[in-house]
């Protein structure tokens, strides 16, 4: 966006759109397909030759002006090498899961592996080892909290392409050091990518610390209101992103549609007031739960006795707005929690306006073999908890009930 400095919030607010700049809001272009003047002007596009749209699948203005945003945000007050402002291209998919897909696909062959963190999304966690090794592609996995473990892979594994991991982490909330993961993986010449959904560009930016590749689910955090389905990659290399990975993103059919895209954007405008009330429930919350005689463990990256704390200060602008919590008692205790709760929903995702509350060992990462679940820290009674945009006394009072 070619606009003088601005805060992060004006530029959320303030999004450039083409096509018809009386329209006070991005139109929502619900077409599959745009026509052509004449025959050679089609011909012209398909080669590239002339820039325009084609198909829904291929691009659209209502979700192109919506990756433009986020790639925007990602980017924000960031400078390149020789001192410009960082460009970014972006790709909304239908999904977190078709970004990362996506990403995966375009960018490791036959022959190729992956490192990756094992506290992951549960479907991340499958993709790389159910799916990435019928093609051929080895998955490895490292505590990236342990440097040195990670530099002894690289240094015994060349085929180790790409270095990926969650940054926090869902659902321990573990955080990697990006600047050191980055520089020992350039030292190696490898990509890097980064899952930043559960932190936003509001409250960390992986592109300050050299990370190649960022995708989310726009699902959460970004439309905010639990009414798209929705996902972006955005990559600093922008010849790769306008080139194979352009080309992969159109054969898999990962694009998003005019309307979730418009909804992502319309949430994107409220994403730093949201992400301000977000974070400081949550610190109440995780607070309150720490001196319940019930809960054993809180894992908030906002507590002085998480083990990222540091790093989390280091990075991220506030601690998030995700936790999760072992109770006494384990599993059946966990699962009476669930259900006695009245105010705060029981239902799996992150990032809506209202607090989210699951049981990730039978639901999110209930595809996970438990010994490996295990020993990422997601034991059978951990609950997660995304905490919303209630009253802090109306969702402490909840919990204090529940907890009875």
């Amino acid at each position: 966006m070619d606009t003088p400095k601005i805060d992060f919030e004006t530029l959320a607010l303030h999004q450039q759109h083409t096509h018809d700049k009386y329209a006070h809001l991005q139109p929502i272009y619900a077409t599959s397909t745009f026509t052509f003047d004449s025959a050679e002007q089609g011909m012209r596009r398909f080669t590239g030759e002339e820039s325009g749209y084609i198909y829904s699948r291929f691009g659209n203005p209502t979700t192109d002006a919506t990756a433009r945003a986020i790639a925007d945000l990602e980017t924000w007050n960031i400078t390149d090498t020789e001192g410009q402002p960082l460009q970014a291209r972006a790709l909304l998919t239908a999904s977190g899961q078709a970004a990362m897909s996506t990403l995966f696909i375009s960018t490791l062959q036959a022959g190729d592996a992956i490192l990756a963190t094992p506290s992951l999304y549960g479907g991340t966690h499958e993709f790389i080892t159910k799916l990435l090794p019928r093609f051929g592609i080895k998955a490895y996995f490292s505590d990236m909290t342990d440097i040195h473990q990670v530099e002894d892979i690289l240094k015994q594994t060349p085929e180790i392409k790409l270095v990926h991991f969650e940054s926090p982490a869902n659902p321990t909330m573990q955080c990697i050091d990006m600047e050191q993961i980055v520089q020992l993986a350039k030292r190696y010449n490898k990509l890097v990518s980064v899952d930043n959904t559960f932190a936003t560009p509001y409250l960390q930016q992986p592109f300050k610390y050299g990370v190649d590749f960022i995708f989310h689910s726009t699902t959460k955090f970004l439309n905010g209101h639990g009414n798209a389905i929705g996902g972006v990659l955005i990559g600093r290399d922008t010849a790769a992103m306008n080139g194979h990975i352009l080309h992969t993103y159109k054969l898999l059919g990962a694009n998003s549609n005019a309307f979730d895209g418009f909804l992502v954007l319309q949430g994107i405008k409220t994403l730093a007031l949201r992400m301000e009330q977000h974070c400081r429930n949550a610190m109440d919350l995780a607070l309150f739960l720490t001196k319940h005689p019930e809960v054993e463990k809180v894992h908030y990256n906002g507590l002085s006795t998480h083990p990222d704390y540091d790093i989390s200060r280091k990075q991220m602008r506030h601690a998030g707005s995700i936790m999760s919590i072992d109770l006494k008692g384990g599993y059946q205790k966990s699962v009476n929690l669930v259900n006695k709760l009245q105010i705060c929903t029981r239902a799996v995702s992150v990032g809506t306006v209202d607090t989210l509350v699951s049981h990730p060992a039978s639901m999110s990462h209930s595809g996970i073999p438990r010994e490996i679940r295990l020993q990422t820290g997601i034991t059978d009674g951990l609950v997660r908890i995304s905490v919303g945009l209630e009253a802090i006394a109306d969702i402490i009072a909840d919990f204090e009930q529940a907890l009875r």
